[in-house]
């Protein structure tokens, strides 16, 4: 089949039943101009037919000749026709005139809202022909200038609509403007997509919001008057009025639209003079309000505000002022006045951490979070309020003197600052990391912290754990385990740790061995396993000798029950303590079971701690008074020369060859007013070079079994004047750790700078304790002292491994 090449393509359907009726009959009503725009839209067939029937003449042009006859061929399945070839016929001027004015009438009527009346395929058809026979640029000034018409008159009611009236009678207008480009723009669908493409001009219906742009919205009565209504209105909701939301979104919409070709008109026409009324408000309105309400009244009202304006933005700002407005509200509320709220006296965040404010804290710290570089101001306050607080813990004399209650009131203290970090301040890392750095900076002021938290582990696991669950004591262990990580000096807690698991292995005094276990079990999760590893001998130490106890026996003739603890000197902090003289009645059963110990372990050796043993010992002070006495070693052997005379006095004491200070302090414990063992023949507390004691004959106890404690050493107050102190086995250890990390990294190095060794010593020992920049500088001394380093010769501050 062949098809005229002027044929248009299939037209938008917006003609009613009535106009194609109208189309499908022009031929027989004699109207030319409609016949012929009906023929071109009509199927071949139908086009064929209406051509061999009659004849027409539109404007005034001939028609061509009557093609020669169609010829048909039938088949039995389809009827097939061949249209012969019809020569192309120019439009002239005179015609697109004369169209153009059927189409600038058709446009006026869409403006005064008589569309319904109109045959929009027969206009698009018309359009179609115009373009086609290359008279486009007719058509685009004719719509141009028909628009711009009818705007201006459009422009010129606005212009004279008072201001009450002003948003209504403009946002009419826009939605009329609208709805008529629309019906223009299907109509002028054919040039848009190839005249308009094609001389690169603008497409019809931005065309139209130009031309509204520029006569209306920017009309000189009308731009100042619209921007001066619309921030108006949106003070009036700031002080707390009702306006009319969806007639100022139509309004801001209209303004967004109509920046087509450039700039945005909603940019430039309000929204620069809305940031900038909304910062001179916001700085006025923040100034006045924090200096007449608190803090906390303040932190609402600024949480108010910003919520108010996300609700701005989404019922009638346009998308793209959000940031923008809420940078300036977030940097005039919050940013401006951050120190200020943090500092305020007597309801800033001092206060609110004094008090527990956690809900003022808590929106503080949300509003900060709008503006990050806000919150180190206030992360630093928490730490300097918590260091200063833990500074005045650790100086209270009061609190000082019972290592138990200190230790309590520090593990209060982080319970309530953990709580508040955790819910007030959203778990944040970088709060949790100020919140660490406040308390190692008080508790590592002094190195006694770490004796003064194995005190407190001591009592948990000798009583205060008794009758809890296995998950309540776990609870409590866990406590004391995060303040074991503020601790820079992990090795003196270990030295502390030691005795007292010592003292409570020997004595038999812990609450629960699993109990005893899982503490050890924390200990090595945090440090490792070289950091329990003498701990944990120390229970196999005691397993063993259980075994070996229940399977010694002891001589028939003696009457002396012994149980030994058999003990490896690496793993318990056993002092180098000479042996004391034991009484005649203990040798035999001491010597049988040295014997049978040898005998099932060769190449040991047995060193006896009569320091560290205790005795029960019966012992009767008259005919009718016998008590059983629980006392130590050193105790038992004084008191056992009383039974062979009633007086001894200080060098008979001495000759059982037990320390001087310790002779001293375990016979004073037996002269105690509560604990009258002996009586001393000078009066007070100290003992004189020529005392004598004499057995108590008097003395008498409710309890059948007493036990005679010893008289403890006083400890110092722990106070920063004391803050670098160590032990001297811990010092020593150092000083061993420290010159085994410098030959472990110089045999790995060969060579290296001073500042390097320095900070990989420092970095390696970090897990233990903080090796001082001197005390490594001195160990480097010692080694290349000893040749096993060597300075080099051109430069004094490196350093060579000497293998």
């Amino acid at each position: 089949r062949h098809r005229r090449k002027d044929l248009p393509p299939s037209p938008a359907r917006h003609a009613t039943h009535g106009a194609r009726e109208r189309a499908k009959q022009g031929s027989k009503t004699g109207r030319a101009s409609r016949a012929h725009a009906a023929d071109l839209g009509a199927p071949v067939e139908q086009a064929a037919e209406a051509r061999s029937s009659h004849r027409a003449t539109v404007a005034g042009l001939p028609l061509p000749p009557p093609p020669p006859p169609v010829t048909t061929i039938m088949s039995d399945k389809k009827k097939f026709v061949i249209k012969p070839f019809r020569p192309h016929c120019q439009m002239d001027s005179t015609q697109a005139e004369e169209i153009w004015k059927q189409l600038s009438s058709a446009i006026h009527e869409i403006h005064n809202q008589n569309a319904s009346a109109l045959s929009f395929e027969e206009l698009y058809r018309n359009a179609y022909n115009l373009v086609l026979h290359k008279h486009g640029e007719l058509l685009y000034k004719g719509v141009c200038k028909c628009v711009q018409g009818h705007l201006s008159e459009v422009a010129d009611n606005v212009a004279q609509t008072p201001d009450e009236q002003l948003l209504n009678t403009i946002a009419t207008s826009w939605n009329d403007h609208q709805l008529t480009m629309m019906m223009v723009r299907d109509i002028l669908m054919y040039m848009d997509r190839t005249y308009v493409a094609q001389n690169k001009k603008v497409a019809v219906y931005d065309l139209g919001l130009i031309i509204f742009r520029d006569t209306v919205a920017r009309h000189e009565q009308v731009k100042d008057r619209l921007r001066h209504i619309l921030l108006e209105n949106i003070a009036n909701e700031r002080s707390g009025q009702l306006i009319e939301r969806m007639l100022m979104r139509n309004t801001l919409s209209m303004l967004a639209e109509l920046g087509v070709d450039g700039p945005s008109v909603y940019e430039e026409d309000f929204e620069q003079y809305f940031l900038l009324t909304t910062r001179d408000f916001y700085r006025r309105e923040s100034l006045d309000y924090l200096a007449q309400n608190t803090c906390p009244d303040y932190l609402t009202k600024a949480e108010t505000r910003l919520g108010e304006e996300a609700a701005r933005v989404n019922h009638f700002l346009n998308q793209s002022t959000e940031p923008k407005l809420k940078q300036i509200a977030e940097t005039e509320l919050i940013y401006n006045h951050a120190k200020t709220l943090v500092e305020m006296e007597n309801s800033g965040c001092v206060s609110m951490l004094k008090d527990g404010k956690v809900g003022d804290l808590k929106r503080m710290y949300d509003l900060f979070s709008r503006v990050p570089s806000t919150l180190d101001c206030l992360r630093d306050c928490m730490c300097d309020y918590v260091r200063k607080a833990g500074r005045e813990l650790v100086t209270d004399q009061e609190r000082v003197k019972e290592p138990v209650a200190f230790v309590k009131g520090l593990l209060d203290m982080r319970d309530k600052y953990d709580r508040l970090v955790t819910e007030a301040f959203r778990s944040e890392k970088k709060s949790q990391k100020k919140l660490k750095d406040a308390f190692e900076s008080f508790i590592n002021a002094d190195s006694r912290c770490a004796s003064y938290l194995v005190l407190y582990i001591d009592e948990l696991l000798k009583s205060s754990l008794k009758g809890l669950s296995e998950q309540e004591a776990d609870v409590l262990l866990e406590k004391v385990i995060v303040i074991f990580r503020y601790l820079q000096d992990k090795d003196i807690f270990e030295n502390f740790y030691k005795q007292h698991l010592a003292k409570r292995l020997l004595s038999g005094r812990s609450v629960s061995e699993d109990a005893e276990r899982s503490m050890i079990a924390k200990l090595k999760q945090e440090c490792g396993y070289q950091f329990t590893s003498k701990l944990e001998g120390m229970f196999t130490d005691m397993s063993i000798s259980k075994e070996t106890m229940e399977n010694f026996q002891r001589p028939a003739d003696s009457t002396v029950e012994l149980e030994v603890n058999v003990l490896t000197a690496g793993y318990w902090p056993t002092a180098s303590v000479p042996q004391c003289r034991l009484a005649q009645e203990l040798l035999p059963v001491h010597e049988a079971f040295e014997a049978y110990y040898l005998s099932k372990h060769t190449g040991r050796k047995l060193t006896w701690q009569t320091n560290m043993g205790t005795a029960d010992l019966k012992a009767r002070f008259n005919e009718r008074n016998w008590h059983e006495l629980n006392v130590s070693t050193y105790q038992m052997c004084v008191l056992m020369l009383f039974n062979r005379t009633d007086t001894i006095s200080l060098d008979d004491a001495r000759e059982l060859k037990i320390p001087e200070s310790e002779l001293k302090r375990h016979l004073i414990s037996l002269c105690t007013p509560k604990h009258r063992i002996l009586r001393k023949s000078s009066k007070g507390k100290g003992i004189a070079a020529n005392e004598t004691f004499t057995f108590n004959t008097e003395y008498s106890s409710k309890l059948k079994r007493v036990k005679i404690p010893l008289v403890s050493q006083k400890e110092g107050g722990l106070g920063l004047a004391g803050a670098k102190s160590v032990p001297e086995t811990v010092e020593e250890d150092r000083r061993h750790l420290v010159e085994a990390a410098i030959v472990r990294i110089m045999k790995a190095r060969k060579t290296l700078r001073h500042n390097d060794l320095i900070a990989e010593v420092t970095r390696q020992l970090t897990s233990r304790f903080v090796a001082e920049p001197a005390f490594i500088k001195k160990r480097i001394e010692s080694l290349i002292e000893r040749e096993y380093l060597e300075r080099e010769t051109d430069d004094r501050r490196t350093y060579k491994y000497l293998a």
